[in-house]
Order: C-alpha cells, then structure tokens, then sequence
C-alpha cells in the first residue's frame, strides 16, 4: 500500500457517493415518461453486456462456454442472479478442467 492510497480511496468514495446523490436528484427533475423508464430498465442489462463482453475478450474459451451457460440458464431459470452465480460455478470448473 502506497501512502496515496488512503487518498485516492477517498476520492473514488467521493466520486461515486456524488454520482448516487446526483443521479436521485436529478431524477426527481425529469418526468418519468414511458420511453425513460425504458432506458432505465434496459441499463443493467446494457452494463452487464459490457462487462461480460471485456471478461471474453480477455479470456478465453471457458468464458466464452460460461457466459453461452449463462444466457441459457436465464433463458431457463428466469433468474439472472441465479445464473450470473452457477456461471462463475461453471467457470471454475471448466477452469479446473484446464480448459
């Protein structure tokens, strides 16, 4: 540990307790229309896809089998937490395999 870390921690803490409290006050602005409420519900799944998107690109073909598990355990289980969990168990394993 460097001693600017304590520092930089309390910037990024900073950074993201502003962005929560910007993120509720703005909202109290906006009327909420059937087109934003869209995009709101869309988001989670648009950051989920971006994360998954850089873990294949920088892995390799047991993410690339885990996250086809994934998508077909939601597709089947109706849980995306559910699925997100048995797809690092799946990880791990093909991972263990030495694939």
């Amino acid at each position: 540990m460097t001693d600017s870390f304590p520092v930089l921690l309390a910037v990024m803490a900073s950074a993201a307790f502003l962005c929560r409290v910007a993120g509720f006050t703005l909202m109290r602005l906006v009327p909420v229309t059937p087109r934003i409420e869209a995009a709101l519900r869309a988001t989670p799944l648009a950051v989920m896809a971006g994360i998954t998107a850089l873990a294949v690109q920088a892995g390799g073909l047991a993410e690339g089998l885990a996250l086809t598990a994934v998508v077909g355990l939601t597709l089947v289980l109706r849980s995306d937490v559910a699925a997100a969990l048995l797809g690092v168990v799946v990880v791990a394993a093909l991972r263990r395999a030495g694939v």
